[in-house]
């Protein structure tokens, strides 16, 4: 199993660090380079986190862990207008890149009015392509109660909204509500830190249910597999152009394009359409990648 952490250091001597990270087997997901400071995404064997603390500390760095690294996040406001958007889903996306996860946000275009709201089939699809859900309410009871219907997704779902506390099957975190300005106020602040601990709670459950059959490569070891084998990859303008899922990856690759020479990419003794299911995303018609149990494939 991989622990997925951030490295925050300087340039000097980074490219030594960096071979130290492939020699234990870890990989660099994300790199970023700001004058003298450097700031890495690190994916690295768990019995070498230690290891990887202490040799940070050579070079004046320090391993910051981020328990949402390595998952997407679908951010599902009810529509794109301004009585849903843009304050408080914008702030919570981005608190969410905070802790590592990749979040995307999504409006639906029926989701606003409590008698004719409703989740279309695509939508429902294009949220279940992430790992989890947070849907961004709003500052009524009753609204949130009779628009329950929009979180039946088959993934795990955190709901946001103004009223503290509410009756409904999924966990919820309140003072989240409409907002005119940005969240910055201390109520606001332990709200974004609960609704945090929430999603880490389902994606912790998760891990662990996936610990039991898990993906029969790790969806960053795939991801290193993919960028040497696939050049296409390094001319993706996107800061991310493979997104890591807790079992796939999102290839930022036009799928009739590519899709075929995705498929024939070779991992170990098999070729990846063997070991997972290459399919089109209905974000921008990317390449999803979900890959199998490791029984499906070796039984």
């Amino acid at each position: 199993m991989y622990e997925i952490v951030r490295y925050e250091g300087g340039v000097y001597r980074n490219n030594i660090l960096k071979e130290w990270i492939e020699d234990v087997g870890g990989f660099v997901i994300q790199e970023h380079v700001m004058q003298l400071d450097v700031y890495m995404t690190v994916a690295i064997p768990r019995s070498e986190l230690e290891n990887f603390k202490r040799e940070a500390k050579k070079y004046k760095g320090k391993v910051v862990e981020t328990p949402l690294a390595g998952i997407e996040i679908a951010v599902v406001a009810p529509s794109l207008s301004r009585h849903h958007l843009p304050h408080t889903a914008c702030d919570i996306a981005e608190y969410l890149r905070r802790y590592g996860a990749k979040s995307n946000m999504i409006g639906l275009a029926h989701g606003a009015g409590k008698d004719i709201s409703s989740i279309k089939e695509r939508e429902k699809r294009l949220i279940e392509e992430h790992d989890l859900a947070v849907y961004v309410m709003g500052n009524f009871e009753s609204c949130i109660k009779d628009k329950v219907h929009l979180f039946e997704v088959d993934i795990p779902v955190v709901v946001t909204g103004g009223p503290e506390k509410i009756d409904i099957p999924y966990p919820y975190v309140g003072n989240l509500g409409r907002r005119a300005h940005r969240l910055r106020h201390s109520e606001e602040r332990q709200a974004l830190k609960k609704m945090v601990e929430e999603i880490t709670k389902l994606i912790i459950k998760r891990k662990e249910e996936l610990s039991y059959d898990p993906p029969v490569v790790p969806p960053v070891v795939l991801k290193d597999i993919l960028e040497k084998n696939v050049e296409e990859i390094y001319s993706i303008l996107s800061p991310m152009p493979i997104v890591t899922q807790l079992d796939g990856l999102r290839v930022k690759l036009d799928y009739d394009t590519y899709h075929d020479k995705i498929e024939t990419v070779k991992v170990g003794k098999y070729l990846l359409k063997d070991i997972a299911e290459v399919k089109r995303s209905h974000m921008k018609n990317y390449i999803l990648i979900k890959i199998k149990p490791t029984s499906e494939v070796i039984g």
